[in-house]
This record gives structure tokens, C-alpha cells and sequence, in this order.
């Protein structure tokens, strides 16, 4: 385990929260629910059928309840109501909706009876956005919902080493240049404040210092102005391609006036297509451990996971998602 998941995993056991995982029929989501508790990452609770069987069977230290069993559903349904009402949700429906999982975390969360949830080991990622945006909400000084990955770049063939912070791979699909700002300060805010690491932030294109023209080019440029507008002290390779950002030698050759030294640990990819293409990448063919995507910008802390994901990205994203829940930046 890396240093930096070494400190997460001891700062989540220090903050001693309760993480919900809604997806309680998965193998993966029970098996890393039982080393959660192993570890004493947080207190689990796991939202599984009563009739639900697996071949992992849940560690009796879990507290594992059924949504359609459970006493709070009556409770949870009139909160639901309350909060959906004027756009037209029955009472009917209500009483419907809390059965599904994952709108019954977010009511978990909503009421206090739980700090976060993880989901998606099973859901798409509109599915598990869905019920926190309506139900636990953005933070008041959130615009939108971003996200970002923690890369761990650790092997020996890669031109950049340690952790380096990737966004936004899975919510805003084509941000415009105040969005991007925003995605570019939010994760700055989340590697210094939630992850102890001092940012450096590029801001990604295909030009670097204006060595070539477009409307793309453009938007990544008045984003840079935007940022460095907002954090002045922020130390900022403003529109400049990948190799620059990371090899300090290219970005003296490419880039000799830039002010800020490389290499950036901070990179914000110019729209999600991008983006998702380049952590695939960089995972799969590259071979960097990735963990993610973790939200930023809702009120309390909701994760979600790759459907691909296995037991191991799931734990992480639990020590995460309790780690932002202690955070005085866990809303973005």
C-alpha cells in the first residue's frame, strides 16, 4: 500500500464514521464490507435483502439492514416527500422509491444516520447521482458536481511518479471555461486540504502557450485566466499539452517564459470524453493504480465506483468517502 492510502486508511480509523454500501447483494461490496470492518475503516452498514444469498457472507459485526423491511422506511418515506413534493412525487411513490437502495442511503445520510455512501459497483453513474443530488444536495458554495481520480503512478517505465490527481473523468461532459475553473479549483482544494499534497494544476490541451489556434484551445486559456484570477498563488501551467505538464525538460523547451516549474500533479483534462479516455489509458495500458471517481461538490460525502471495479477500489473509496465526512472539504 502506498503511503498516501496508509494515511487515509489511519485518518479514516481516527474519524470513526459510518459509511453506507447499498449494493449489499454484490460479492465485491460484501467482501470489502467485511475488511472495512476488519480494518475498522468505519462502521458498515451494508442494505441487503433478507432473501439475498452469497457465497461471501457478511462479517456479524456488520449491521445489515433490508430496505423493505426496515423500521425507518415510514419516516424516510414522509422525509422524501417533503423534499420532492413540488415536483409532483406522490406519497404512493414515496413509499415506492425508499425501497430502492440507493435512495434509502441518501435518506440515511440526509437524516444523519449514516456520514456517506458508496455505490456503483452495480448502478451506472446517473442512477447513483440521481437520489444524492436530490436528496442530500450540493453544497451551498458548489456549482456542480465534479470529480476526480487519484492516480499512483509507481512503476518505473512512467515519466511521472507518486500521486497525481486526474479530473473531471466521470460527471461534467463538456465544461465550459468558468466549469473547468471550477473543476481545476475544486481538486487543487481536495490535494492540499483532503490529501496533504501541494498542487501544481495544468490545465490540459492539445497547444501549449499558444503554439496553435482554436475554439478549444481558447477555452482552456480563459479557464487558466479564471483560475489564476481566483488563486493567485496557485502554482498553474495554464493550456499546455500532457508531455509538457509532466516532463520538466519539454516544458522548458515548448514553454520557455512559463513562470511555474513542472512537473504538475494536479491535471485537468479539457472535457470528459478526454479525460475518461486518458485514465483508461493510463490504467489499463500504463499500468497506474487508479481510485475513483470521487465527487466533489455535494453536501455530504457520496462515492461512486467503476462497474468494473474490484473488492480493493472499494475499500479505498470507504476510507475515502469517511475521510471526507471528517473534512472541512469534503463538499468541494
Amino acid at each position: 500500500m502506498s503511503p498516501l492510502f496508509e494515511r487515509i486508511f489511519q485518518s479514516a480509523r481516527s474519524a470513526n464514521r459510518t459509511i453506507a454500501l447499498p449494493e449489499g447483494s454484490d460479492e465485491r461490496v460484501v467482501a470489502a464490507a467485511n475488511q472495512a470492518t476488519a480494518l475498522g475503516l468505519s462502521k458498515i452498514v451494508l442494505l441487503r435483502s433478507q432473501h439475498a444469498r452469497t457465497e461471501c457472507v457478511p462479517d456479524p459485526a456488520l449491521s445489515v439492514i433490508d430496505p423493505e423491511a426496515d423500521s425507518r422506511a415510514g419516516d424516510y418515506a414522509a422525509l422524501l416527500l417533503e423534499l420532492r413534493k413540488h415536483k409532483g412525487l406522490t406519497q404512493e411513490e414515496a413509499v415506492r422509491a425508499v425501497r430502492n437502495p440507493l435512495v434509502f442511503c441518501a435518506l440515511m445520510v440526509r437524516s444523519g444516520h449514516a456520514d456517506g455512501y458508496v455505490a456503483g459497483a452495480d448502478n451506472p453513474t446517473a442512477d447513483v447521482l440521481r437520489p444524492a443530488l436530490q436528496i442530500v444536495g450540493m453544497a451551498e458554495d458548489a456549482k456542480q458536481v465534479s470529480s476526480f481520480f487519484i492516480m499512483e503512478h509507481r512503476l518505473s517505465h512512467q515519466a511521472i511518479q507518486g500521486i497525481v490527481l486526474y479530473a473531471d473523468c466521470a460527471m461534467v461532459i463538456d465544461p465550459s471555461p468558468s466549469e473547468l475553473a471550477d473543476i481545476a479549483i475544486a481538486t487543487a482544494r481536495h490535494a492540499q486540504e483532503l490529501l496533504e499534497i501541494e498542487p501544481v494544476v495544468a490545465l490540459l490541451s492539445f497547444s501549449t502557450a499558444g503554439s496553435a489556434e482554436h475554439p478549444l484551445v481558447d477555452k482552456v486559456r480563459e479557464a487558466g485566466s479564471i483560475v489564476a484570477s481566483r488563486m493567485p498563488d496557485l502554482p498553474l501551467l495554464s493550456e499546455v499539452q500532457l508531455d509538457a505538464a509532466i516532463v520538466p525538460d519539454i516544458l522548458s523547451r515548448k514553454a520557455p517564459g512559463m513562470t511555474t516549474a513542472g512537473p504538475a500533479n494536479v491535471l485537468i483534462f479539457p472535457d470528459l470524453q478526454s479525460a475518461n479516455i486518458g485514465y483508461k489509458i493510463a490504467e489499463r495500458i500504463g499500468g497506474v493504480k487508479a481510485t475513483g471517481p470521487i465527487l466533489q461538490g455535494l453536501s455530504k460525502p457520496v462515492n461512486d465506483l467503476s462497474r468494473g471495479c474490484n473488492t480493493d477500489d472499494i475499500l479505498r473509496l470507504i476510507a475515502i468517502t469517511a475521510l471526507q465526512s471528517a473534512s472541512t472539504i469534503h463538499a468541494g
